[in-house]
């Protein structure tokens, strides 16, 4: 039998479609300046701390039991562990595997903003800008929604890095941005820790729990 052309543009069009009008919960800066409102959440605290665990099984990072919720964790005694070996196998090893500090707020994009709240991750230098930014009398409530103040973020992400590190970024504000940008109609934002997630699976050969 010929083969049917038309199940094939049928199939062709399916393939090409998928993922199309999907949106990512995490927003990425792209290189050059980019403006960015932080949104207001219900508890007052926009700036949310969490330790994740990378480059273990197909994760693209895990909320650590031990470092977010004092939780037992056998990953983080098996970091322990190779430090403990001294080896400099293990603790490369343990370097690659030990929780490390993010912090995330929820942003709107300035021209992206039919994309809703997203949330943007960035360490502890930029942490250190933003808090000491919202403690300048001089700019006030950087979250209100009527009267709040943009952000400029100037980044440039190095050659092969996946995520940019703080010394990639530039944060300043945007006072061009306040007379009719506001954010009329975006609530105080909830639930950021649960859009992260934690497991444990068997231990690996070596000990190693297997994190799904």
């Amino acid at each position: 039998m010929a083969i049917n052309l038309d199940k094939m543009r049928n199939k062709l069009t399916s393939v090409q479609s998928r993922g199309q009008g999907r949106t990512s919960q995490f927003w990425r800066p792209a290189d050059g300046d980019q403006n960015i409102r932080i949104v207001p959440t219900a508890d007052g605290d926009p700036f949310k701390e969490f330790w994740f665990h990378y480059n273990v099984g197909k994760n693209a990072g895990f909320l650590s039991p031990k470092k977010n919720f004092g939780e037992d964790d056998p990953l983080d005694a098996f970091v322990r562990q190779l430090f403990n070996e001294g080896t400099e196998d293990s603790i490369k090893m343990a370097k690659n595997l030990m929780a490390r500090q993010r912090f995330f707020s929820p942003i709107i994009v300035r021209g992206e903003e039919e994309k809703g709240v997203r949330l943007w991750g960035y360490g502890k230098q930029v942490y250190t800008q933003l808090l000491e930014l919202v403690l300048n009398p001089e700019y006030g409530d950087i979250t209100d929604p009527e009267a709040g103040t943009d952000l400029v973020l100037n980044y440039g992400k190095p050659a092969g890095m996946s995520f940019p590190a703080d010394k990639d970024y530039a944060v300043s504000t945007d006072f061009r941005n306040l007379q009719g940008h506001h954010l009329r109609g975006v609530r105080n934002f909830t639930g950021l820790s649960s859009r992260f997630y934690k497991r444990v699976r068997p231990k690996d050969s070596r000990g190693c729990p297997a994190y799904a």
